[in-house]
């Protein structure tokens, strides 16, 4: 397939990477706040176009999981998009059973901000 069928297509053909991966981003469907990325396998994205919650691919443990499934914490999702190159893909959901996405209990993975400038200086909170 060419770059050009891949970047203007109408045809979703995920690019997974050498260990069968594709980079997803999760974000709020109503703020569009990030509230995490992950990875999923060709099975977790096929899971995930079928169910509607979001399913993903754990690198550490080398198996699938679906958000929520000890916490409480599922992602409903309500829209699925691709970039241009089909390598990564932007899931907007609703976070549903108490609103915390990171595992950390915070409603976002993304709660330190790293400060730019000259300098070693240490991560601020964000939240």
């Amino acid at each position: 397939m060419t770059d050009k069928k891949i970047e203007e297509g109408t045809d979703f053909t995920p690019r997974f990477d050498g260990n069968g991966l594709i980079s997803a981003i999760v974000a709020d469907a109503k703020s569009g706040e990030i509230l995490m990325l992950a990875h999923m396998n060709a099975e977790a994205l096929e899971r995930t176009l079928a169910t509607r919650e979001a399913w993903f691919y754990s690198r550490s443990r080398k198996s699938l999981w679906r958000k929520g499934e000890t916490s409480g914490n599922t992602l409903r999702v309500s829209a699925m998009k691709v970039d241009c190159d089909q390598d990564a893909v932007l899931l907007n959901v609703t976070v549903e059973g108490g609103g915390k996405t990171c595992h950390t209990g915070r409603r976002s993975c993304f709660y330190r901000e790293v400060p730019l400038g000259a300098g070693k200086q240490p991560l601020t909170f964000a939240e």
